[in-house]
């Protein structure tokens, strides 16, 4: 499990996005990585609420993360698709994307999220977004493969 974690946490930490967002990653589990974002007023919308595009991401590198938890040695995953559900204004101090493997295949990996938000009044939190998603695992050559614009 040891190994299945150094991948994981060396890969978060190439992710741009993530260190923008000020996201971290908090667990990684078998099946299950758990990512943790603080409020800042620079992820909000123009309610004030965390930006959807911040939730989203959040809980996509997380769902994609508990399926590379099930994956090959040889193998990294990438998203497919993703649905989500908004249940709330996501208003908190800080959040948690929580990602579950719910059945790993050979090429195709289900997992579900969902965006807990936190205040400082206490352990209890409320669920702001529900995702599912499916990746695929890919031959870690092929994920590498870059391709850019001619000019």
């Amino acid at each position: 499990m040891k190994e299945i974690q150094q991948r994981i946490a060396a890969s978060f930490d190439k992710q741009g996005l993530m260190e923008t967002l000020g996201a971290k990653l908090a667990l990684v589990a078998d099946g299950e990585v758990h990512i943790a974002l603080p409020f800042s007023k620079h992820l909000s919308q123009q309610h004030g609420f965390v930006h959807a595009g911040a939730i989203a991401s959040i809980v996509d590198s997380a769902c994609a993360y508990a399926a590379l938890t099930k994956a090959s040695q040889d193998y990294e995953v990438v998203a497919v698709e993703f649905k989500i559900n908004f249940l709330r204004p996501a208003l908190g101090e800080r959040f948690l994307a929580v990602g579950k493997v719910q059945n790993a295949g050979r090429t195709l990996t289900v997992s579900t999220g969902e965006v807990r938000a936190f205040t400082d009044e206490g352990p209890s939190y409320k669920v702001v977004a529900l995702m599912q998603t499916t990746v695929a695992n890919v031959r870690r050559d092929a994920s590498s493969a870059t391709t850019r614009p001619a000019g």
